[in-house]
């Protein structure tokens, strides 16, 4: 469980609840970091409406959580239709915790979590100028392919296995009990 703590915080999924939260991330993001993540300037609106559909029956999103706030985040989405075996990934870290390995860390559980759901092809997509991302993927040995002014990336993840499966359950089962401490007590049903 080491492996979820990070720079006083903790990585885990989030979890339907915790939406208003990933909302409120991405209104944080700087407008460099808002520009690099969606690939052109957005604004609070906009961010609004992409949180308010995220991240549906088609994906799922984790957190980097401290002191009962997100500041970082990774989407996984399926591309396709339901027997699609390809996924998109895309990441946000706030300026504030970026170089500190939460985006690696986020990565990781990326990759795991598209491995034990049978993707076989997970893509990102960013700027050229994006660096970052460019030199994060690399770390996780995506294929990088540079057109345009975008780069994309394809990561292939090894097939899932008993331990995979297992720890991303144990994960899970610690981040749910995380996610009730922090969830406020004043929105707690009455016993």
């Amino acid at each position: 469980m080491h492996e979820s703590h990070i720079w006083g915080g903790i990585i885990r999924k989030a979890w339907p609840t915790e939406m208003e939260k990933f909302r409120d991330h991405l209104l944080r993001l700087d407008p460099e970091s808002r520009r690099l993540r969606f690939g052109m300037p957005v604004g609070d609106e906009f961010i609004r409406d992409y949180a308010s559909r995220s991240p549906g029956l088609d994906g799922l999103l984790y957190g980097y959580f401290r002191e009962g706030e997100m500041h970082g985040a990774a989407e996984l989405r399926q591309i396709g239709d339901g027997l699609s075996h390809d996924a998109e990934a895309a990441f946000s870290v706030e300026e504030a915790y970026q170089n500190r390995g939460v985006g690696s860390a986020l990565f990781e559980r990326i990759v795991r979590s598209a491995r034990n759901r049978g993707v076989s092809r997970l893509y990102m997509n960013c700027l050229a100028e994006n660096r970052k991302m460019q030199r994060l993927a690399k770390k996780h040995e995506a294929e990088l392919h540079f057109d345009h002014g975008e780069v994309s990336g394809q990561v292939t993840p090894a097939g899932s296995t008993y331990i995979s499966l297992w720890r991303e359950a144990v994960e899970d089962s610690a981040g749910f009990v995380m996610a009730v401490m922090d969830f406020p007590l004043s929105l707690r049903p009455a016993a």
